[in-house]
């Protein structure tokens, strides 16, 4: 019996251990004061042709306020055009964004769906038009008044890509809203704030996120996944790319608060995560142990589960009567606390953010719950959906 425990406890510290270095490593650097680097009147004074390009399925009641926040920017002496990409759309959002100021283009191609491949067709189109680097935002967006200039300074001071601070605009609407809001201040902040503290490619999260021309013309956008944001960072990292942290500008993004909406965001989310676990370990392995040292962190990213099924394992290595395995855990689970009070303390989060913990392992089984619909979304063919929520940004 007692070498099944060990078997048992060995496999648990396997699935953790890599998780909790990562942790503790993007936590004790995340909370460093960030060293501002004094910026060139020659860079700064460089005039950049940005585009925004939103990608939109069926987003009617939202794209108007996504498409006005952009044009609402202050560009200074930059040149700004906002593209919307009406992908497979059955309603007016095309109609919608139009009124609103915005460049449209149109795509059908029921058996190609997904923000990837919605993405991949308006490059398509728009890198022969001669534009510096575009800022993808989701259209449920609103971006800061500084988005244009704080992104373009680092593009004219040579930012390959970069991705923008990306936070919950509706944590005050429910209280599984704000544990996203503390969740995303810890995996949006936090983490970003480590990677950049040792000059590491910080990610990229989906929303507020920007590509140089170049970048894009070495390493085309074909990311067809649902979990297409992770997938082409770790071909960005590949191609020798880094992706910046630009902490000076801010984009919001409304959590959905209805409990089946909330389910099949998280389910996509992370099934498309766990899918490219699946894919993509090995293949970092075998290149870290050739030599590759600057994949290692990507591959330590990888294998840090989400949080809730990370400190579920540790629960569970901490249950197994199995000494070495108490130890890790207890670490484990104190690195999780510490990652926590650390993503509160950077994130400048206030008492109800704090409060709101309490309600975190109910939140934990919640997540447990919706195990199958995380299973079915790490199928290759799992799409790119709407996700229903209240449509404020």
């Amino acid at each position: 019996m007692q070498t099944l425990w060990s078997m048992l406890g060995t496999l648990l510290i396997l699935a953790t251990l890599p998780g909790t270095l990562e942790l503790l490593f993007l936590t004790l650097s995340g909370i460093v004061p960030r060293h501002r680097h004094p910026s060139h009147r020659t860079t700064e004074a460089q005039s950049l042709r940005l585009c925004a390009v939103v990608p939109a399925h069926n987003e009617e009641n939202g794209i108007g306020g996504c498409v006005a926040s952009l044009l609402a920017c202050e560009p200074g002496r930059h040149e700004v055009t906002v593209v919307v990409v009406a992908d497979n759309c059955t309603d007016s959002t095309a109609e919608q964004a139009r009124a609103a100021g915005a460049r449209v283009l149109e795509r059908q191609a029921l058996q190609r769906r997904g923000k990837g491949y919605a993405l991949d067709y308006a490059f398509s189109i728009l890198l022969p038009e001669n534009h510096d680097a575009f800022l993808i935002v989701d259209a449920d967006t609103a971006v800061e008044a500084n988005f244009i200039q704080a992104t373009a300074k680092q593009f004219a001071q040579g930012a390959e890509a970069l991705q923008c601070r990306y936070l919950a605009g509706n944590p005050e609407e429910s209280i599984r809203a704000r544990l996203m809001h503390v969740a995303w201040l810890a995996f949006n902040i936090l983490r970003l704030r480590g990677r950049e503290c040792w000059g590491l490619s910080v990610g990229i999260l989906g929303n507020g996120f920007g590509l140089a021309r170049a970048t894009l013309e070495k390493v085309p956008f074909d990311a067809s996944s649902i979990a297409e944001d992770l997938e082409y960072h770790l071909r960005l990292v590949r191609a020798g790319l880094r992706v910046q942290y630009c902490e000076d500008t801010t984009v919001w993004s409304a959590v959905p608060n209805q409990g089946r909406a909330a389910a099949g965001q998280r389910a996509r989310w992370e099934g498309g995560r766990f899918r490219m676990i699946r894919e993509q370990t090995l293949g970092l392995a075998l290149e870290v142990l050739q030599g590759r040292l600057r994949l290692l962190e990507p591959l330590l990213e990888l294998l840090l589960l989400p949080l809730a099924f990370h400190v579920f394992l540790l629960l569970c290595l901490l249950a197994v009567p199995f000494p070495l395995g108490r130890i890790l855990a207890l670490v484990g689970l104190g690195g999780v606390c510490l990652h926590v009070c650390a993503a509160l303390y950077v994130g400048l989060a206030g008492w109800r953010d704090a409060l709101v913990l309490l309600y975190a392992p109910v939140y934990i089984l919640w997540k447990l719950t919706i195990g199958r619909h995380i299973f079915e979304s790490t199928r290759a063919g799992a799409a790119w959906e709407r996700t229903e929520r209240s449509d404020k940004p």
